[in-house]
């Protein structure tokens, strides 16, 4: 019978928490070790799998466990390439287990120890990071052991104080998550950064980002868009690796992992009340309920104003402290405005006051959204109010700074968010 360990990163060190156990991922679960249940320290590793000391099922443990994988076109790839079927999660995830979101860590029994580095990312791998797509990302992320979420073409790395950037190799934590441009919509990589910068400048917590350009052969430009990651901080870090200061993990799960949702239904049906199920599990589990459910009302919202329609589940996340004894929401991450491409899904991820077309949503479906929620009306529209009327000024500044720095385009997104917008509510 297969067995894959399970271990979690507390303060700083590794502690073992369990196991998977099954012949095939059609009978895989999840069980917590007897002596990590003893500890008088123990938390579960998810709000989905309190501490008990029965198995979880199949369902249970694919759900939360497969939510450390890749999606997409990139896990496909990874899949190919390594003669693995892609819906052989328990494959894959002792394939790239070494690093994945969060704090969580999975070895097999083979698991040969790569000795943990950081490994220079030259300028010519950094083009060819950023213009060969997801293809050559899988390359990476297999030889780095690397596991993130998402069906965009994206890697771990490290940023020195030094501005230089490297590849975590083995169980080398990473600091920055970098994406490639998608070759289905233009610009993405500005429009993400144009979105996520306007939320900044609106007050909405989110990670430090940019975009990071780099040059190839004729002087081709391609660029990355670079995140920093929240669920990794160098307080209190006490060692180094490869000379370089080793971040410590915290730990992070998305709403779907932590409501038991499968990622297949990330996107909201008839039914699923997925946006009450979040702020319900906020006032439940939240260290600062109220303030958290704040700050989710402001990004749901900001994701209208933006026209982000792939705001699902999984781009709603939770961050741990590095005990494990706190959950907070997570900083706001993975906005883009989707209207502009025309070729994108109109509908919303989720609904919202009961209306899921971006086009006929309004401000009146919010107000419903309070009561369907059970949020104070007034608080919470007066919320949506201030930042609707600030949202302009946000805008226009974001892309200005973008513009000046080098990204003409930034102005010309700008201007197609706004006349989306018009073409709306006329």
């Amino acid at each position: 019978m297969r067995e894959l360990f399970v271990s979690i990163e507390i303060n700083g060190r590794q502690r073992e928490v369990g196991s998977i156990t099954g012949d095939t991922e059609f009978n895989a679960e999840f069980r917590y070790s007897e002596d990590y249940l003893n500890a008088p320290d123990a938390m579960p590793i998810s709000l989905s799998m309190p501490l008990r000391s029965e198995a979880y099922d199949t369902a249970n443990t694919r759900n939360f466990f497969e939510g450390l994988l890749p999606e997409g076109f990139l896990r496909r790839t990874v899949a190919e390439n390594n003669r693995t079927d892609a819906g052989d999660y328990l494959s894959l995830l002792e394939m790239l287990g070494s690093e994945c979101l969060g704090a969580i860590q999975i070895k097999g029994p083979e698991y040969k120890r790569v000795e943990p580095c950081y490994r220079k990312l030259e300028p010519e791998m950094m083009f060819a990071l950023a213009a060969e797509g997801a293809t050559r990302s899988a390359d990476l992320v297999v030889e780095a052991h690397l596991s993130l979420t998402g069906a965009s073409g994206k890697i771990g790395a490290y940023l020195s104080r030094d501005g230089e950037w490297y590849l975590p190799v083995g169980s080398a934590p990473s600091t920055h998550i970098l994406k490639q441009s998608h070759i289905r919509f233009d610009e993405i990589v500005l429009n993400e950064q144009l979105s996520m910068l306007t939320a900044a400048k609106l007050g909405l917590d989110t990670p430090k980002s940019s975009i990071v350009s780099t040059i190839g052969e004729g002087e081709k430009e391609e660029v990355l868009f670079a995140t920093e990651r929240y669920d990794r901080t160098m307080e209190g870090s006490p060692d180094l690796i490869s000379g370089l200061e080793c971040p410590l993990r915290l730990h992070q799960e998305d709403f779907g992992q932590a409501l038991g949702i499968p990622a297949a239904q990330k996107y909201e049906k008839p039914g699923d009340l997925h946006m009450k199920r979040m702020f319900d599990l906020l006032a439940m589990y939240s260290a600062a309920p109220i303030e958290d459910q704040m700050k989710l009302w402001d990004v749901i919202v900001f994701h209208y104003l933006i026209g982000n329609t792939d705001g699902h589940i999984k781009n709603f996340s939770l961050l741990y402290d590095r005990n494990l004894k706190s959950v907070r929401l997570a900083p706001a991450y993975d906005i883009i405005s989707t209207v502009v491409y025309e070729t994108h899904s109109h509908q919303m991820a989720f609904a919202i006051g009961g209306e899921s077309d971006w086009h006929k949503l309004g401000r009146s479906d919010f107000e419903k959204a309070t009561e369907e929620v059970r949020l104070n009306r007034k608080l919470f529209m007066k919320r949506f109010d201030d930042i609707e009327a600030n949202f302009e000024d946000a805008l226009s500044a974001a892309s200005a700074e973008l513009a000046a720095s080098g990204y003409g385009a930034a102005k010309d997104l700008a201007d197609a968010i706004r006349q989306r917008k018009q073409e709306k509510n006329n």
